[in-house]
């Protein structure tokens, strides 16, 4: 009787259409009259069918509704113009019908339910290659947001959707985290359960911050800052235990060994943080911005990238535990009125951090630390989906890189492995399990660089564009931030201009689970922000004073360099740095380029001046002194990042057989490839370095082709009030200062002297 049933319904599913099919499965009943709705709008859910046909009934109308609602949305969408729609026409009938082909073959000898299952796995694998912004638009084949190509093996895992809800998942007994709502001292719940006012919010929107200055041991010079009226600081304490950070489990046994590599000695018997990981670590776990501007990749690098990955992971351990921790609360309990507010555990959007990076090995490096967090000593290794696909998209083949190129050794450390920087991921973190390419709105933890969240978040006016997923970031982390000055800083501030804006859909969020200052639009008043580089930059600074208003304080760390990088210039070389004026910041920039064409550039027209190197960090002055120059009929060569191999090797060779006067080179084509550059005699630096080591290494390119003309070499250095922190950085901050406050606009200094 089994079979023949199994027959009977395997006939029966064979002779009903895709559609028919689907309203079977959702609704429990066929109907004669369905519309045409496309498998596109909604996943296909398994139902169980109540025993009441009445209760079926009514639920079918209202899902039904529901679905008509979504579709109209959806549709007004998807519109595109007529030809295009015609192709999609075509490609989903196709589709359509190797489906149908495919679960007619399915069918054959098994039950309805494993029929159900095995077609919702089946349609959730056609969704793999949805974008991470989870826009069932955006597939294959079709072109992002900023007009170039996707590429092709980016896809988002939608199998273990199930898995990694926090919705549908419960607290397990060993999770550890009820620990947290047990501590009311846990620095994560005093912060994300402080209680803000509208008058506190108008007066820090009006009035100027409030600062004071410390100094660690380690740090050294910090100032602390806040615009709401309590600003408190602290000093670190000698010692330091695991149980007073409320570490979430299993961190407090993991990071020890994790951290080991950095532990030598006594030290790590005693504690298990270096002292910078210890200093920086108590400001992060006390919700304070962070501005940590001496984060180099030869040295420190990796100590900070340890130990922001620990506070980005016990952050997400803590968030996700209350939510399951609330829903088996909820679970248990019958809920009266007005006992909700009692479960506001979570933002609009589930994404909480967002860590940006510059090339894909940093983010390797971090998922790995974040798999050695969750593992540690423990012989059962966590659950980490897709890991074999994440390796060799963001891993790097070692017989790739040329044996015989030599650079210098930070440059070695910054462009280390995959340097691509186009990408973005999602992971979803849930107790002892990771799964990566997660949709972003189905992520905990975004890693992106800023090329990657660019071409996702559009710009006014384009049609494909969603920033939703930044609405309810609680942890902005931005690692190695001067390399965004080379590749492209206006994606970084495009992406602060986006964070923690109200989202434009819903996205299925349960509403009496946010929190009250998430749904007041105050979650910028909540959010961390943590920002690491090698230097003091105006710009980044910027970002940092402008964008980051956390209601708990800012504090970036303001060490001033006592010696400057033209110590380190080894060539003897008389610097002649010559001040201009100008009236306000906006107009640096012409009267810099006014000064250079009227007093520095006459006095190397001269024949005698050859092999004059113009050194130009902006990508736009450079061009502006490129057409003046095509203007002027000089006789000039050009290189930048831009330039071809081809072309590269032969300005380089014109400028070294001296039949080019003038070679103009742009910063950035020295970040990224480090030429030596031969047969330099005359030096200008139109504009101060923004590395302040790249000063002396240019410098020091003139013995490069020494045939005794070291008395004959020249180096003018242009500069401004405007430039005080990249002239303290190349010649120190006591000759900064007399040379900014000096009435004298020429200073001259010898380096390399006998």
């Amino acid at each position: 009787m089994g079979k023949r049933r199994s027959r009977g319904r395997s006939q029966l599913l064979s002779t009903m259409t895709k559609k028919q099919k689907k309203h079977l499965r959702d609704f429990g009943e066929e109907h004669p009259f369905y519309d045409r709705v496309s498998k596109k709008e909604a996943k296909p859910q398994i139902c169980q069918l109540s025993e009441s046909s009445d209760t079926s009934h009514s639920e079918s109308e209202s899902e039904e509704e529901q679905e008509h609602i979504s579709g109209y949305h959806k549709l007004l969408a998807t519109l595109k113009n007529v030809s295009e729609e015609e192709d999609e026409e075509e490609e989903e009938e196709e589709e359509e019908d190797s489906a149908v082909a495919d679960e007619e073959m399915n069918d054959e000898d098994i039950d309805e339910d494993v029929h159900v299952e095995e077609e919702t796995a089946e349609l959730a694998e056609t969704h793999e290659r949805v974008s991470p912004a989870d826009d069932p638009k955006e597939k294959d084949g079709e072109e992002p947001p900023d007009g170039s190509q996707k590429s092709p093996e980016e896809f988002t895992d939608e199998k273990h959707e199930s898995l990694f809800s926090l919705e549908t998942n419960f607290l397990e007994e060993d999770g550890g985290g009820s620990s947290s709502q047990r501590a009311p001292r846990d620095p994560f719940q005093q912060h994300v359960n402080r209680e803000l006012k509208e008058k506190e919010i108008q007066a820090a929107a009006s009035s100027s911050p409030t600062t004071q200055q410390l100094k660690w041991p380690i740090l050294g010079q910090l100032v602390f800052s806040s615009k709401f009226q309590k600003m408190e600081t602290f000093k670190p304490p000698k010692d330091i235990d695991l149980k007073s950070l409320h570490l979430q489990k299993p961190l407090e046994s993991t990071w020890k060994k994790t951290n080991s590599q950095f532990l030598s000695g006594p030290q790590k018997s005693n504690s298990p943080f270096t002292p910078l990981q210890k200093e920086l670590f108590l400001i992060m776990n006390s919700y304070r911005d962070l501005f940590y501007p001496e984060r180099t990749a030869l040295k420190n690098g990796e100590e900070v990238r340890h130990v922001y990955c620990l506070h980005a992971i016990n952050h997400v351990l803590k968030a996700n535990a209350q939510v399951l921790a609330n829903n088996s609360r909820r679970r248990s309990q019958k809920l009266g009125v007005g006992e909700d507010d009692d479960f506001r555990d979570q933002g609009l959007t589930r994404p909480k951090v967002l860590i940006v990076v510059p090339f894909r090995e940093a983010a390797l490096r971090i998922i790995q630390l974040f798999i050695s967090l969750l593992e540690g000593d423990s012989k059962k290794k966590i659950i980490v989906s897709n890991k074999k696909r994440f390796q060799g998209e963001y891993g790097s083949d070692p017989e790739e890189r040329p044996p015989n190129l030599k650079r210098p050794e930070d440059y070695e450390a910054v462009f280390v492995g995959n340097i691509d920087d186009h990408f973005r991921i999602g992971v979803a973190i849930l107790q002892r399990s990771i799964r990566l390419y997660a949709p972003f709105y189905s992520s905990d933890i975004l890693i992106a660089s800023p090329l990657g969240l660019r071409t996702i978040i559009g710009g006014e006016g384009e049609k494909k564009r969603d920033f939703d997923f930044l609405s309810s970031i609680e942890l902005l982390i931005i690692d190695q931030a001067d390399i965004y000055l080379m590749q492209n800083w206006e994606h970084v501030l495009h992406l602060m201009n986006h964070m923690n804006l109200l989202p434009l859909d819903s996205h299925g969020v349960d509403f009496s689970r946010v929190r009250m200052w998430s749904l007041n639009n105050w979650a910028k008043y909540y959010r961390q922000t943590l920002l690491f580089g090698a230097l003091q930059d105006a710009q980044i600074n910027s970002v940092f004073n402008k964008h980051c208003v956390n209601a708990q304080g800012q504090v970036a760390v303001r060490n001033v360099p006592v010696t400057g990088s033209i110590s380190h210039v080894l060539v003897q070389l008389p610097h002649v740095f010559q001040r201009m004026d100008a009236q306000d910041l906006p107009s640096v920039i012409d009267a810099r380029f006014h000064f250079f064409i009227n007093k520095i550039l006459p006095q190397y027209r001269d024949a005698v001046m050859s092999h004059t190197l113009i050194y130009v960090p902006s990508y736009f002055d450079f061009v502006r002194l490129r057409n003046y120059f095509k203007k002027e009929e000089l006789n000039f060569t050009h290189i930048c990042e831009y330039t071809q191999k081809s072309g590269v090797s032969r300005a380089r060779h014109f400028f070294l057989q001296g039949e080019k006067q003038f070679l103009l080179l742009t910063e950035r084509f020295h970040f990224y490839k480090r030429y030596t550059i031969k047969g330099i005699r005359n030096l200008i630096f139109y504009e101060l370095p923004t590395y302040p080591h790249f000063y002396s290494e240019v410098c020091n390119m003139l013995r490069a082709t020494s045939r005794g003309e070291e008395a004959t070499w020249t180096c003018t250095v242009l500069y401004s009030k405007y430039d005080a922190q990249r002239l303290a950085a190349v010649v120190g901050v006591e000759r900064a200062a007399q040379m900014l406050r000096s009435p004298k606009n020429v200073h001259l200094f010898v380096t390399g002297e006998k």
